[in-house]
């Protein structure tokens, strides 16, 4: 008979498409270069990306199956989950930028497993340790946080504002809301509206197409009274 309290949402923030340039330049050469810019061009949350292994990928197909998150509770093993809804579990189409990224990691890959030699341990992740194993989330965090302060970019920024701004990417260039629940893995509409934040260039685009249709304004309007 009581109302529950309202839980508050924490607000997301994405990165506008010039500082996403600014933190992909600034992690060139770093060994997460390709797994930040993987997130960031498919929408993949770091846990599925972490758990993406090389048989879930089909590059001729431009296509990436995700079935699996990385799971980590205190004092158990890791180990690769389901997701928690049917909607999780999904196809997502490979960019270009992806399909780079993924080119480079292959090549990255194979050159750490041939230096670790027996120590590696195979598992076909795509974005292992330099022993094959998974990464830890954690330090992906904070070496995201030390890139965004070399960068010069806010470091309120979490990882998980790739995925997103991959979101609000798509909503900005007007790809059908239902499309983009289905390449996010979101179950709940309520979730676009959420994530679909005004960037300045849509303001412009908008205000474009707005004058489009617009009456022309007269040079010398009528004078009254």
């Amino acid at each position: 008979m009581v109302d529950p309290p309202r839980v508050s949402t924490p607000e997301v923030q994405p990165l506008d498409p010039q500082q996403a340039e600014i933190l992909l330049q600034t992690a060139s050469g770093h060994p997460h270069e390709n797994l930040l810019g993987f997130p960031l061009s498919t929408g993949l949350r770091l846990g599925e990306a972490l758990a993406i292994r090389w048989r879930d990928v089909d590059l001729d197909a431009r296509r990436a199956m995700i079935r699996f998150t990385l799971e980590r509770l205190r004092g158990q093993p890791w180990r690769f989950a389901e997701p928690k809804s049917d909607s999780g579990r999904r196809v997502v189409p490979l960019t270009a930028p992806a399909l780079h990224a993924l080119e480079q990691q292959r090549w990255r890959t194979a050159k750490a497993r041939r230096k670790a030699g027996e120590a590696c341990q195979d598992y076909d992740l795509v974005f292992p340790s330099a022993v094959g194993t998974p990464l830890d989330g954690t330090n992906v965090y904070h070496s995201f946080k030390r890139l965004l302060t070399e960068a010069d970019l806010a470091t309120t920024y979490r990882v998980h504002d790739l995925r997103h701004s991959t979101a609000t990417y798509l909503l900005a260039a007007g790809v059908d809301p239902r499309i983009v629940m289905n390449i996010m893995g979101w179950s709940q509409v309520s979730m676009l509206k959420r994530y679909q934040h005004v960037l300045p260039a849509m303001l412009d685009e908008a205000a474009v197409r707005l004058e489009a249709v617009l009456p022309t304004v007269r040079a010398n309007p009528p004078a009254y009274g």
